[in-house]
Parts: structure tokens; C-alpha cells; sequence
């Protein structure tokens, strides 16, 4: 089992920056990989990034591929986004969740699927304006 608590939303202007960060607990944080999705009302959660237990292998969704970078700190117990360019089109609740296993998964939809998993934090809300 493993808690998950982000922070770090914000309002910013669209070209700003922002740096998520996903808190750990109760388990030994290398050993999951780690993703980030983000969610608008009245749509579904979408995929953002992954990130394996050591941090040496990330994968994007091209919505954000080139802006945001997925990192992390296991001696800190942590994950972070770190978005950058940022358009109105990103605006939304931001997420991590994560699945016991270190290595990504060889199939993008499997990485990409919410349902893949089963631990989740509260949530941090980004406002990006025109």
C-alpha cells in the first residue's frame, strides 16, 4: 500500500511554469512506478506521464511531450511534474497514481490506462488563462 498527496497547483498565465509534486507513503517508493493523469469536468481522466521506479525511463502523452517532464526523488519519497509552456488547454485537476512494479510496461495503453492503477492522491487543481 502506498499514500499518494500532490501540491504545487496553481493559477498561472499561459507561457508560465509550474512544478508538481507527488508525496509517498507507507511503502517503498522505487518499487512503483509512477504516473501522472489530469481531469476536466465532464470528461475523462487523461494520461499525462510515467516514470519507472528509478526514474531512468519516462513516457508522455504528445499533448505534453517536449513541455512537461516527470522526475522523481525516491530518498525524498517523491514524483514531480514539471510543466512548462503551459496553455489554457492544460488546465485541469492533476493527478498521481501509482502500480506496484518498477519497469514501465512494454504497451503504451497499458501505461496509459487509469484502471492500471489501483493508488491515487487527492488531486491538485492548475488554472492556466489566455
Amino acid at each position: 500500500q502506498v499514500q499518494l498527496v500532490e501540491s504545487g497547483g496553481g493559477s498561472v498565465v499561459a507561457g508560465d511554469s509550474l512544478r508538481l509534486s507527488c508525496a509517498a507513503s507507507g511503502s517503498t517508493f522505487s518499487n512503483y512506478r509512477t504516473a501522472w493523469f489530469r481531469e476536466v469536468p465532464g470528461k475523462e481522466r487523461e494520461f499525462v506521464s510515467i516514470i519507472s521506479g528509478s526514474g531512468a525511463a519516462t513516457f508522455y502523452a504528445r499533448s505534453v511531450q517536449g513541455r512537461f517532464t516527470a522526475s522523481r526523488d525516491n530518498a525524498k519519497n517523491s514524483v514531480y511534474l514539471t510543466m512548462n509552456s503551459l496553455k489554457p488547454e492544460d488546465t485541469a485537476t492533476y493527478y498521481c497514481a501509482a502500480v506496484l512494479g518498477a519497469v514501465l510496461p512494454p504497451s503504451s495503453r497499458s501505461r496509459s490506462n487509469p484502471d492500471s492503477y489501483p493508488f491515487w492522491g487527492q488531486g491538485t487543481l492548475v488554472t492556466v488563462s489566455s
